[in-house]
């Protein structure tokens, strides 16, 4: 958990942490992105065809450039949690949280007992049986929820007051799908919104997260804005903005005549 610990104390220190998503099966993604000098690697298991054998592939790659690994998982399923936290992932994220007893559920899935209801056969975690783990995974593992719903908003007080909770991640999109606008529309209500849960987290010292992909100028606006997390991209969007730039430049930039 020693990338774990490194995530905390950089957010504590007043640094940015900056991360990717996974969504591509193969590891040598997660070495890639490490190798970039990223902090943490978001590897999505809800909205991404990756199986547990994967994400174990994806959780020892970051592990080799020193990346903390969060695993966003499907739902807020305890048995899902326990699989995923026993291949190694730093921390979770659980979608869709819109109540404070949902996210206890997460808390309470992350951990050992007496602190929670865990169950125990923590594989990678333990170095294969060589060294106890109960206590320090307890203390260790970062446990993180997305708001993005207007429910969530809505009881925000509540959920962020959750013994436990590490951090919070915005969804965008189902927060704007929520409030009954388009997710890939921009809209003042939901800009507000963003706002009023970045500045209740930052206040109840619940590490504030999003995603802004392709975007320097906008990453520094919600930097400024008080994120300490953020995402700059994810592994597809990243690969398809390079090609199409670099493809649609050459075609351009071809003199007329020699065929495009």
């Amino acid at each position: 958990m020693k990338n774990a610990h490194r995530f905390r104390e950089s957010i504590r220190r007043g640094r940015v942490c900056l991360g990717a998503a996974v969504s591509f099966s193969d590891p040598t993604v997660s070495e890639l992105l490490g190798e970039a000098g990223l902090d943490f690697l978001w590897i999505d298991m809800e909205h991404a065809p990756l199986s547990l054998e994967t994400v174990q592939a994806h959780v020892m790659a970051a592990e080799l450039t020193n990346t903390t690994s969060f695993v966003r998982v499907p739902w807020n399923d305890p048995v899902v949690i326990k699989q995923v936290l026993d291949v190694g992932a730093d921390g979770i994220i659980v979608p869709m949280v819109r109540n404070a007893e949902e996210v206890r559920q997460a808390v309470a899935a992350c951990r050992y007992p007496p602190d929670g209801v865990r169950g125990y056969g923590p594989r990678r975690p333990s170095r294969y049986g060589r060294t106890a783990v109960c206590e320090n995974a307890n203390q260790q593992v970062l446990i993180a929820v997305q708001i993005e719903h207007i429910d969530a908003v809505e009881r925000l007080g509540q959920i962020l007051d959750v013994p436990g909770l590490d951090a919070m991640y915005l969804g965008v999109g189902d927060l704007a799908g929520s409030m009954g606008f388009s997710p890939e529309t921009a809209h003042p209500a939901v800009e507000q919104a963003i706002t009023t849960v970045i500045e209740k987290a930052r206040q109840k010292n619940i590490y504030a997260g999003l995603s802004v992909e392709n975007d320097v100028a906008g990453a520094l606006k919600r930097i400024a804005d008080g994120v300490q997390w953020l995402a700059v991209g994810d592994d597809f969007s990243l690969f398809a903005q390079m090609i199409d730039r670099l493809v649609t430049g050459i075609r351009q930039g071809i003199p007329s005549g020699h065929g495009a």
